[in-house]
């Protein structure tokens, strides 16, 4: 039962991730045409022409016009196929550790939060691939949302026989502050030259979600470590070039969520 959850995961997290890719361009473009695409259907944003549902299969119509238009033949891009293939990735990840199928509700409501904060910080992730930029309500968003799944975090947990303690609270609350405010403090220092202005913001959601500090550092070592990977060798190409935030915190955040509890249970290890 397990396997089959996964792989309805690994699909549902492919189709959204195609749908939040194209709502980024839609909002990008809507925002900065001032009019909106009117075609509710998918389009080929160079030709204009309506896709076919077969062209509309994620990942596998990539890969089978080779990330071209069928009808004029332009590049689609890689976008699109990577937003499909980490959202599928990451939906899968999160189904496999989550415990799911059950039968308690609480459960049940908690990963239905989590996946849609997901798919709120993947939608961020692809915008600010895309454009470099994370629009505020969706931070807004993300936040609201963060805050939900850890007032629900203690509900499950009183609820099942543990005794509040103030960790329940302090945990989550310098996970912030050290996750959100380190990169407020960057933000305020550089003017905005080290990190963007919505990079706290998406960091101070990720680290309500965690709910602890040691997983909020963990989160900020692997996206810095990633984006050191990842940019470097563009950095030496070009002086100009930026390197945007959100994609490398969310991958760091599913990552370091996937697989808190041994995490956790290392550092307790060690401890």
């Amino acid at each position: 039962m397990q396997i089959i959850f996964c792989i309805l995961s690994f699909i549902v997290g492919a189709c959204i991730g195609s749908f939040l890719c194209c709502q980024a361009r839609r909002l990008h473009y809507s925002e900065h045409h001032k009019s909106q695409i009117t075609n509710p259907r998918s389009i080929c944003l160079h030709c204009r022409r309506q896709l076919k549902w077969y062209d509309n299969l994620p990942i596998l119509s990539w890969l089978f016009l080779r990330g071209k238009c069928r009808s004029c033949h332009h590049s689609i891009g890689v976008a699109e196929l990577l937003s499909e293939l980490a959202c599928a990735i990451g939906f899968t990840c999160l189904a496999a550790t989550s415990g799911l199928p059950s039968t308690n509700v609480l459960a049940w409501l908690s990963f239905l939060g989590v996946i849609v904060f997901t798919a709120v910080i993947s939608f961020l992730a692809i915008y600010d691939g895309l454009y470099g930029e994370l629009p505020t309500k969706y931070l807004i968003a993300a936040i609201i949302i963060g805050f939900f799944i850890l007032i629900l975090r203690i509900v499950i947990a009183t609820s099942t026989g543990q005794t509040f303690t103030p960790e329940l609270i302090y945990q989550p609350f310098f996970s912030v502050l050290l996750l959100g405010g380190l990169y407020l403090v960057l933000y305020l220092i550089s003017h905005g030259r080290w990190v963007g202005d919505g990079d706290w913001l998406l960091a101070t959601a990720l680290a309500l979600v965690v709910g602890h500090p040691w997983l909020a550092l963990f989160i900020l070592f692997l996206a810095n470590f990633l984006a050191c990977i990842i940019m470097l060798p563009f950095l030496g190409r070009s002086k100009s070039h930026h390197i945007y935030f959100g994609p490398f915190l969310v991958v760091a955040f599913v990552v370091v969520y996937t697989f808190a509890t041994p995490l956790l249970g290392f550092l307790h290890f060690l401890g």
